[in-house]
């Protein structure tokens, strides 16, 4: 009795690694984010035979634990347990049910897709560039309200602004780029998008933008990461316009790679400490509190956890000049992570 389930453990074992294997053959792990399910999760719920049901686990891992382990390894280990407990069997190319598995440094999550195609998907983006999700994210806590200026310094393909736009009409819009080829995309995204006439773009250098000073409501961006587009100068001369341009009490929300966020916050920017009340006082001594009160809405419905690592996040990021952090959020972008970062202008920076 036990060589048999032995034997029916190994069979096991063997079938969800060969099945793997064929989905190594079929597409990397971002592709499979980007397939139309080909059954909706109402199949499995209707299927009578439990053990007819055919299933996927979809896995990804960033922070350090991706360098323990894999997102096969997991897959691997999650494929056999399902098997084993329900009976069911692996199929990679047209599954009845799909199984969501993340793991990050401070959170798992394990669920079932509910949608036939991932959520950052929009019809009207033509050329792709950040994730659209993350992109709205990031717009939505920049406090955008109607009647406002919102610049996207380093606008790439437009993303962001296309996001902010869609949810906040009444605003004007600009993104600036010294990238001919991501201006061309990014124009070809507004005209797909029907916002042609609702964001203007502009070819200038982020450390020589063409505005007034203090004359900007909202700046919000994607700092470059270094891969695909090397920052021709020190990341601190870029918040150094942007602090330039940026109104007093006016919002920054920045995506900024692991990279960026440890050399800021190593402290080497123009900083002034914030106080024991968390405000920040000027030359003048004059206390301007900056941490927001506490929001309705918002605030109860986050985890404790994740309070806690944007409070640590906090902590340990210094201001900038005159822009001072109030919000911090780490993010997955898939193989690695990120934060957004959300800084207020405290008082005119005299640029």
């Amino acid at each position: 009795m036990q060589e048999t389930e032995e034997n029916r453990e190994c069979q096991l074992e063997k079938q969800i690694e060969e099945t793997l294997e064929q989905g190594d053959s079929l597409t990397k792990r971002e592709k499979f984010q980007e397939e139309e399910f080909q059954n909706d999760v109402g199949k499995a719920v209707d299927t009578h035979n439990e053990n007819n049901l055919t299933f996927r686990v979809s896995c990804r891992c960033s922070g350090a634990i991706a360098k323990t382990f894999t997102a096969q390894e997991i897959g691997r280990i999650v494929g056999i347990a399902l098997m084993k407990q329900f009976g069911w069997k692996a199929d990679l190319r047209n599954p009845n049910l799909e199984i969501f598995i993340h793991l990050s440094d401070i959170y798992s999550v394990v669920g079932i897709p509910v949608f036939r195609v991932p959520l950052a998907s929009r019809a009207y983006i033509r050329t792709t560039g950040l994730r659209s999700t993350i992109a709205w994210a990031m717009a939505s806590v920049a406090e955008i309200e109607a009647g406002m200026f919102v610049l996207d310094p380093m606008c790439g393909f437009g993303t962001i602004l296309l996001e902010a736009a869609k949810e906040w009409p009444d605003v004007y819009y600009v993104g600036a780029d010294v990238s001919t080829s991501q201006l061309l995309g990014a124009s070809d995204n507004l005209k797909a998008a029907g916002l042609k006439d609702k964001i203007e773009l502009l070819k200038v250098s982020v450390i020589e933008l063409p505005l007034p000073s203090e004359s900007v409501d909202v700046i919000i961006s994607d700092i470059p990461f270094g891969k695909k587009f090397k920052l021709g100068k020190d990341i601190r001369s870029i918040l150094q316009e942007l602090e330039r341009v940026l109104r007093v009490g006016g919002t920054v929300v920045l995506l900024l790679s692991e990279a960026h966020h440890r050399r800021l916050k190593d402290g080497e920017g123009r900083s002034i400490p914030l106080n024991s009340k968390g405000c920040h006082t000027d030359e003048l001594g004059v206390a301007k509190c900056l941490i927001p009160k506490e929001k309705t809405g918002i605030a109860k419905t986050v985890s404790p956890s994740l309070e806690s690592s944007n409070q640590e996040c906090l902590d340990k990021m210094p201001p900038f000049g005159s822009l001072v952090p109030v919000e911090c959020y780490k993010v997955s972008l898939g193989k690695t992570d990120a934060f957004i970062y959300k800084y207020k202008k405290s008082h005119s920076s005299g640029l």
